[in-house]
């Protein structure tokens, strides 16, 4: 049966962002703000994918993926669509946004048009903010090269010394924490004219780099940046100290091999040689851009100050109608469910939920799966003030959560300094779950409350994904949440679950199960349907069952953000199959799953994709929603997803995707601006009505 190539999926996910940067209908910063995630999307794919491809190459491996495809030819073919992505991204920024930016009064400059009073202050800025920052590398090539930092910009600098005209080279890496861009009002125009000129620091330290080398010249500079192998993990089966081993691979890391080096295309054919020698890339490896490198910095650009005009209109997360102002989470909870559509909805009640927990008296017990975390967190600050209220308080933090391991490590440490009980994860798998149990003492009886998801504890996040929390009392979930928990702390099975479906064990075959029991319906000639969103779908098992279910005649409706492996067509396995993709302000990302069912429908919210990895290789979770009111909203949800026909995709039978059309006379019609307007509508209905039938109290005579 034919499958898309994973990788190249992906890609192709990150052509349809780069579409929404070339929309000249939106907003100009809009634009260079998805442009700024298309390079962000692509330094984390080299890092991981790549890295993981070159690794298998470099030891020798030929194993085919289920497109037949070895991982020489699959980084063969990476290389060739991320090239012409690249050359893309930089027509796009060179032709139309820099001068449209410019237009508006931001002009981004390389220093050498400026004038003697604007060189002034700049001057100023190195010598007090970068100056004292830099730590240039010397090159010498009879000694061990030195070791330069992934993902930064890196100024190579050929210097000749004043006196013997000897010449060297020196690495001067941008430090982090300084900012890409510096911002100077420019003062050629004139007082009514707002313009800025926006200089990059590399820019800036090219400017004034022979200070830092007082007897020699500087005779020449090369700005360039490498990425290098992220997907390097633990090797948890000798791991006795995970935390200890966990910082060992973070610092293999900084020294792993190079996947990508990026330079511009005219550069001085010396210093070249010597980064490719010093960074051990090849022509395969090298990347030419035609413009500034780091793209993904420009989204510090979008968010200029004074610049609204240029944006979208603010979109503020709305109360849920749900809950009451005032009235305790846990006496809602007890009468009914509770479920949220962030960031439409504010994902204030979560945050509530802990904090009210924290300092509740009735609070016996909190246990929480963290896997990534907001820099400036509540969620952290609640479950430290638990502990230090006398709470059991129970944290399992996913150490193997990529590129957020050093902050998981902090974190973790923070927590158990206040008491917390502190648990790394399940050995061999990620656990990947969203799930937080808090147990109160309710008149001497324990009661269990639970909050289970499709995101991250994070509230930042919170305000740029869409996602599902779920929040109820009822006493199966809470006894299958316990049950969880002492799986993962006691390392036992994961078994005897009532309601909740977990992975490894039980999401797979219920998946296949329920993909099946709708192949057998459309078979014997009854209505059969599945309805599924989800970031990725790359499992050869569920697409080959969903390949037998359309041949069936089950229809087959599919909403997937990114990776899709399952080959659409007029195939007999694929006609009753459409898969779309919505990309828009805010990143897909809650996962909803509906099967027919004879007519009276499943409906789930899970934290996994339908990938490998999810499914076999993790702690994962499938929530059955069964109260009326919440299923009937994420259908609606699905249903919105499929009549999106303004940032709307169809993805075609070789895997790339075109935009969705409006037939003749048919409305435009936005999800996510649906789902906007529909959470305010019910926020303004539910604040009228309580504002119409409280009456306030008049005291007797």
């Amino acid at each position: 049966m034919p499958f898309i190539n994973r990788e190249l999926s992906w890609l192709e996910f990150n052509q349809r962002v780069l579409n929404e940067a070339q929309r000249e209908d939106l907003p100009l910063l809009e634009r260079l703000k998805f442009l700024a995630i298309t390079a962000s999307n692509l330094d984390e794919f080299f890092q991981v994918r790549v890295g993981g491809l070159h690794l298998q190459r470099s030891s020798g491996s030929r194993k085919h993926g289920i497109t037949g495809l070895t991982p020489g030819q699959q980084l063969v073919a990476i290389r060739t669509r991320a090239k012409t992505m690249i050359e893309e991204q930089y027509h796009l920024l060179n032709s139309q946004l820099l001068p449209a930016l410019a237009n508006e009064g931001l002009r981004l400059t390389d220093g050498k048009t400026i004038t003697p009073m604007e060189h002034q202050t700049l001057s100023n800025r190195f010598e007090d903010v970068i100056f004292p920052l830099l730590t240039p590398l010397a090159y010498d090539p009879e000694s061990k090269a030195p070791l330069l930092p992934s993902m930064r910009i890196i100024l190579a600098c050929e210097l000749e010394n004043h006196d013997d005209h000897t010449t060297r080279c020196v690495f001067i890496p941008v430090p982090e924490g300084i900012s890409r861009f510096t911002h100077i009002p420019s003062s050629d125009t004139s007082p009514d004219t707002q313009e800025e000129h926006i200089i990059p620091v590399e820019e800036i330290i090219t400017l004034f780099a022979g200070d830092l080398f007082p007897d020699e010249k500087v005779l020449s500079t090369m700005p360039f940046r490498i990425t290098r192998n992220g997907d390097i993990a633990v090797q948890e089966e000798d791991a006795i100290d995970l935390a200890g081993e966990m910082e060992e691979v973070l610092a293999a890391r900084k020294n792993s091999q190079t996947v990508r080096l990026e330079h511009a295309a005219k550069v001085p054919s010396r210093l070249k040689r010597i980064v490719r020698e010093v960074v051990s890339a090849g022509p395969r490896e090298t990347s030419i851009t035609a413009g500034p490198l780091a793209l993904t910095d420009f989204m510090s650009l979008a968010f200029t100050s004074g610049y609204n005009h240029l944006r979208d209109e603010v979109w503020e997360p709305q109360p849920s109608p749900d809950i009451e102002p005032g009235t305790s989470l846990f006496e809602t909870l007890a009468e009914r469910d509770i479920l949220l559509n962030h960031p439409y909805e504010s994902f204030e009640p979560v945050l509530r939920f802990l904090e009210e927990a924290a300092s509740d008296p009735s609070t016996i017990a909190i246990k929480q799966v963290l896997y990534r975390t907001a820099s400036d967190s509540r969620i952290i600050d609640a479950l430290i003030k638990a502990a230090n209220n006398g709470k059991q308080v129970t944290v399992l933090i996913e150490l193997k959560a990529r590129f957020d391991e050093a902050r998981n490590l902090m974190r973790a440490d923070e927590l158990q300094r206040a008491g917390v009980q502190i648990v790394y994860g399940v050995k061999g798998l990620k656990t990947h779950a969203k799930i937080c149990l808090v147990i109160r003492n309710e008149d001497g009886q324990l009661k269990r409350y639970v909050h289970l998801g499709t995101g991250n504890y994070n509230e930042s996040t919170a305000r740029l994904y869409t996602d599902i929390s779920y929040l109820t009392s009822r006493p199966a979930y809470g006894a299958d949440a316990s049950l969880l928990f002492n799986a993962i702390t006691g390392r036992s099975k994961l078994t005897r679950f009532r309601k909740l479906i977990p992975a490894p064990t039980h999401m797979k075959p219920r998946l296949l199960e329920l993909i099946a029991a709708e192949s057998k319906r459309a078979k014997n000639g009854e209505p059969a349907a599945i309805t599924a969103k989800v970031n990725s779908l790359q499992d050869e098992e569920i697409i080959r069952a969903l390949y037998l279910a359309s041949k069936e005649g089950v229809k087959i409706n599919l909403n997937i953000r990114g990776i899709c492996c399952l080959k659409t067509g007029k195939r007999k396995e694929a006609k009753n199959i459409r898969v779309v993709s919505v990309i828009d302000r805010y990143l897909e990302h809650a996962r909803i799953f509906s099967f027919h069912h004879g007519g009276s429908p499943l409906v789930f919210i899970a934290s996994a994709d339908w990938m490998t990895r999810n499914l076999d290789k993790r702690v994962e979770l499938m929530i059955p929603i069964e109260d009326k009111t919440c299923r009937k909203r994420l259908q609606d949800i699905l249903n919105a997803a499929f009549k999106d026909n303004s940032n709307g995709f169809e993805i075609l039978p070789d895997g790339s995707s075109q935009r969705v059309e409006r037939s003749k006379g048919q409305k435009r019609f936005r999800m996510q601006d649906h789902l906007q307007q529909q959470a305010k509508r019910t926020a303004r209905a539910r604040a009228h009505e309580r504002s119409t039938t409280f009456e306030p109290h008049t005291p007797s005579d």
